[in-house]
This record gives C-alpha cells, structure tokens and sequence, in this order.
C-alpha cells in the first residue's frame, strides 16, 4: 500500500482537528460530468473513458468540501487525493482542517482508508448509507434531468438522419475549408449562413454554419494569425455558428482492435452526429434550442440536396460559380405534437424554401489570406538542401525523454519499430515526438520505410541575419541520405534551451542513441501526450552533431513580393 508521505503527514497533523464527521464516496453520473467537463475539446472529442464523480462532505454542517471528476479505472489513491483537498484547499467558506471521523459505504475502501490515515488520529468507519452525500446526488441527477436537451425531441430524428446523408455524400472530399458557401433562410433570426466543410484534410470533420460573413472572416483571420494555444482558445470562442461534428458511435469506439478507428473510413451507421453552438457572449454549448434547429435541419436538408445535385461540379480544381433553389420538407412547428401517433401515420409537416449558392470570389479571398501569412519568411529548401513534406505543418512537436520500462512495452506494441544497438544507460531514451493524424501517422511511416529507414536527428544551426534571431532547425536524416525539417525552434525560449540542454546530456549517456516517435491522436484528448494506443512508430536512431551534416549555419531567406 502507498502511504501518505511523511511532510504531508506533517502538515495534516498541524491543521485544526474537527469534532465533526464527513461523508465520502465515489459515483457515476453521466449527465453531471458532461456538466462538469464542459469544454471545446468535448465538443469535438466525445468518445471519452467512463467517469466518476468524487465528493467529500462535511455531515454536521453539510457543505462540499472537495469534488474531483476522475476516470472510473483510478484506484483508491484519488479518493484519498481528494481528502487530502478536503482537509487542505477545501471549496469556500470551509476552513482547512481534519475531520474526527469519516464514513463510507464500502468495507474495502474502509479497511484501505484505515491504513492510509493511521497516523493522522481520524476514524474510518462504515456504514450502509450516507444521507448527506446521497441527497447531494440525488439533486445532482434532478438538476441535469431539468436541462434542456440536446436537441428538441421532434426535430432530433430529422437532423441526425440528415447528418447520416451529409456524412456520405462526405463534402469534405469536394470542399477545401475555405471554400464557403451560403444559404439562404431569411427566418428564424437568420438571413444567411455561411457555410465551411472540415474534413479535407483527414483530422476533425463537420459543418460549420456562420451566422454571418464577419464572423466566418474574423475567425480564420485570428486562427491563422495564432501563435500559441490561448491564442486559438480566443478565435475559437469567437464564432458565432452553430456546428455539427462527426465522431465515431460508442459501440464502435469501444470495440475490437486497441488502436483508435480512423473516423474518416467508418459508415454513416458507425458515426455519431454531435451539434452544438458557439457565440462570444455565450460560450460554446453542445446542444441546440428550438429555433437553431429548426434553421439548422433547414439549411442541412437544404445543403445535402445541393451537394447531391452539383457533385460532379463541386468536384472541380476551383470551386464553380452555382446557385439553386431548394424546397425542403420539415416538422410543422406549429402543429401540437399529439400525445399519441398511431402507428404508420406521419407527423404533421410543412415545406421551406433556401436559396444555396457558392461564393468563389469570397473563396479565393480566404485562400488567398491562408497564403498570405507565415510565408513571407521561411528556409529555403533549395539553399538548405534539405526538404521539408515529411512532416505536416500543424503536428504536434516536442523534446522528451521515455523510461526504459515504457521503452521495452512501446517496442512489442508499435506498428512499425526500427531496432537499434542501445543499451539502457541513463534513466531514459531521448525521443522526439511527432503526433499527427492517422492518415498522415501512416504517410510519414511510408516515406521513411520506403528511404530505407531513419539514419539520424539532428539539430542544425539557423539564424536570422537581419533580425539577428538565432534557431535550432531540428532535421531527420533518413537512411538514402535525404534530409527533412521536421521543427523550427527558438534559441531564446528557455523551455526549448532547457529540453534541448538535456536531450545533449541524455544523447551522451546512451552513447549516442535517441528515438523517434510518430503517434496519431492530435486533435483528441491525448494531444501532447499519446499513449501506447495512440503511438504507431519507433524509430530508434543516433543523435548526429551539427557538423555531421555539414550544413554550417543556415540563413533565413526573405521573400518580397
């Protein structure tokens, strides 16, 4: 058993001691922990572990004193993570203190709680109910019973079957996100959306209504202006659309191989529509009220028959000039719902007319503002003699290190593993990491195969002669000899000059030896930090020295138009 250590004995022993008595336990309630986890990443990420709800609470003066959502496999120790809370940073206006006693309900967390807190005088004890904590449950479960629904129940079938057919007709395919195009509504608070397709380029997929121009403007100005992650969080929550994502169906998530399904490759059946609303004022919301439905169902029906309609045009180097006019059949909104259908009688409904067109000329001006940034000043692949389409511009790039432990599972579990001689030396494996898409996961692994393998990493030299700005330009020698960029890095970040002062000492220790990782997994909840689900390759390799490569210095190229 992991005991508590012994300067946070120390400091729980020094807290006031009081004569009261709280309640602890751990349950499941899926609609309070969508509640709790309400963020972008769960509107985009839904497949999710199973979680669980923590609580502590103070049975004399009945108030919460520490609430923890943690993953159902976590073990006891998150129960005593969230006593220790309790007792040290509890939620206002309790003070920090140690209770008497505490109760819960199950024998074997009793007898685990009994030798974690032997030292701190408190008294576990077991009984067969807890009345504060299961009213607090109780009014949990009431309060997200009293939310709205995710979607208005009589238009919940029309959207997801409409989603189904956007899903195979798959626009994406056709449409670049910037290629827009509007419809026409004219009611419901809505004159036009415009409309942008993701899914092009194999990561998230969806369709994003723009309420209006400036709005669709403003955020692909402010995403492609980004230069850190609280930077894209702002231009995210600075939509103002309603959106519909596409994620896999929990039984097919959850099912069969340990690697994640490529979403893209899956069934209309095998997916699960997910809708939702982002405005400035209001945040984003993952679920729609009765007039954005029926807009959304609208403008949706309207959008799937022009897509059918125009598909071979569509499917054109640039996007053509169409415009049509559509008649739709949705829900009668006005007509009362019955209590009661009989079966085989449909329900009440009625015809709306959208006018969908393309937009070309606004089209190319997004293109043309994607061109226009962070191509001004870039290496030339010419004068580095290097090539730089290995690896995608939006992957996820970092220095680390991996214990040799995880080394050896990471082995027996990838894809595709290249060996090497190394012995474990150190207390790790330098590695960089490269997380990406599936699809482009399996592109970069492809490449190398195909040049023979990974021959080494290195990290040249680079510098801005007018700016005097100085880089480390991180490059992957593959096996033929060819050359790839895989990173720019900052010499002024003291985080890289820190990771990059022990990549130096680590390279050492293993005698020259480090790895590669590429992982998939980049927009989902492993961004940054993949998994043995979420790694497809280990290349192991050398750690090569500048002057390996003979490059020298290289120099930042300007590019005037």
């Amino acid at each position: 058993m992991t005991a508590i250590s012994p300067s946070t004995q120390r400091r729980l022993q020094q807290l006031p001691q009081l004569s009261s008595v709280w309640e602890g336990d751990r349950r499941y309630v899926a609609e309070l922990v969508q509640e709790l986890e309400l963020d972008r990443d769960a509107a985009l990420d839904r497949i999710q572990q199973r979680r669980e709800l923590i609580v502590w609470v103070d049975g004399i003066d009945c108030v919460v004193r520490s609430m923890e959502v943690v993953n159902a496999t976590m073990g006891n120790e998150a129960i005593v993570r969230a006593l220790i809370k309790a007792m040290e940073s509890p939620q206002a206006p309790s003070q920090p203190a140690r209770p008497q006693k505490i109760v819960v309900r199950d024998r074997q967390l009793q007898f685990y709680l009994r030798g974690v807190l032997q030292d701190l005088e408190i008294v576990v004890e077991y009984v067969p109910e807890l009345p504060i904590v299961d009213e607090l449950f109780q009014r949990f479960t009431d309060l997200a019973g009293a939310r709205a629904p995710k979607l208005p129940r009589r238009y919940l079938e029309s959207l997801k079957a409409t989603a189904r057919e956007i899903w195979t007709l798959a626009p994406w395919s056709m449409l670049a996100d910037y290629e827009a195009i509007s419809i026409e509504l004219n009611k419901w608070d809505i004159e036009k959306f415009y409309v942008s397709v993701m899914g092009m380029l194999g990561m998230e997929y969806g369709v994003l209504l723009y309420r209006s121009l400036e709005s669709l403007h403003r955020f692909r100005a402010m995403a492609l202006n980004r230069d850190e992650s609280s930077q894209m969080e702002s231009a995210f929550l600075s939509q103002d659309c309603i959106f519909v994502t596409f994620d896999a169906a929990v039984e097919i998530s959850t099912k069969g191989s340990d690697l994640p399904h490529d979403v893209g490759t899956l069934s209309a059946t095998e997916i699960e529509p997910n809708f939702g609303n982002i405005h400035p004022m209001e945040g984003m919301r993952p679920f729609l009220y009765e007039e954005e439905a029926i807009a959304t169902n609208v403008a949706l029906m309207a959008l799937k028959q022009f897509i059918a309609d125009f598909r071979q045009q569509l499917d054109a180097d640039e996007l053509p000039s169409l415009s049509a006019t559509i008649e739709v059949t949705i829900p009668d909104l006005s007509a009362p719902e019955p209590i009661l259908r009989v079966s085989g009688t449909a329900p009440p409904s009625r015809s709306e007319t959208a006018i969908v067109e393309t937009l070309p000329e606004l089209s190319q001006e997004l293109l043309k503002m994607h061109l226009a940034l962070g191509n001004d000043d870039e290496f030339d692949p010419l004068e580095l003699q290097i090539r730089e389409d290995l690896i995608p511009n939006d992957s996820f790039i970092s220095l680390g290190m991996m214990p040799w432990d995880r080394v050896e599972i990471i082995r027996q579990s990838v894809v595709y593993h290249q060996s090497s001689e190394v012995q474990p030396l150190g207390e790790g494996l330098p590695i960089i990491l490269i997380q990406t898409t599936r699809p482009k996961a399996r592109e970069i692994i492809e490449r190398i195969q195909q040049a023979g393998g990974l021959q080494g990493i290195c990290f040249n030299p680079g510098e801005d002669p007018i700016a005097g700005d100085r880089f480390d330009l991180g490059i992957l020698q593959l096996a033929d000899d060819e050359m790839q960029l895989f990173g720019e890095f900052d010499n002024d970040s003291a985080v890289h000059m820190e990771a990059r002062k022990k990549w130096h000492q680590r390279s050492n220790k293993t005698q020259g030896y480090c790895g590669l990782i590429v992982a998939q997994g980049l927009t989902g909840k492993a961004r940054g930090n993949p998994g043995i689900r979420e790694t497809i390759a280990f290349l192991e390799t050398k750690s090569l020295a500048d002057d390996d490569l003979g490059l020298g210095t290289l120099q930042l190229m300007r590019h005037f138009d």
